[in-house]
């Protein structure tokens, strides 16, 4: 609770608001990209905020790049579920609970 993930992409905010394409996990922090395109390349830095200790901690960058030979990878399709085993919320309150389709 009270943490917050923020993703910078080449030393700019990345704003994923209204983006199809990419999502932040809000849960753990991941940055998922449905389809990766050339101008994805470059370096992504975490960053993660708490509220209750006003501070910010940076990670180390990542850097993305295409494969020179053009072939794509295989993967079986498959549903990542990681839901708590139970989760609370208060009537009239908001909860989110992330599911992501992968494959080819």
């Amino acid at each position: 609770p009270g943490l917050s993930y923020t993703w910078i992409f080449n030393n700019n905010t990345l704003d994923l608001q209204e983006d199809s394409r990419r999502f932040v996990s809000q849960a753990t922090g991941n940055l998922y990209l449905a389809k990766v395109e050339p101008w994805d390349v470059g370096n992504y830095t975490c960053a993660v905020s708490s509220t209750a200790a006003q501070r910010r901690v940076w990670g180390p960058p990542t850097a993305l790049t295409l494969r020179g030979d053009g072939v794509m990878g295989e993967y079986e399709p498959k549903i990542e579920v990681r839901f708590p085993e139970t989760t609370y919320a208060a009537k009239g309150s908001s909860a989110r609970l992330e599911c992501f389709a992968l494959g080819k």
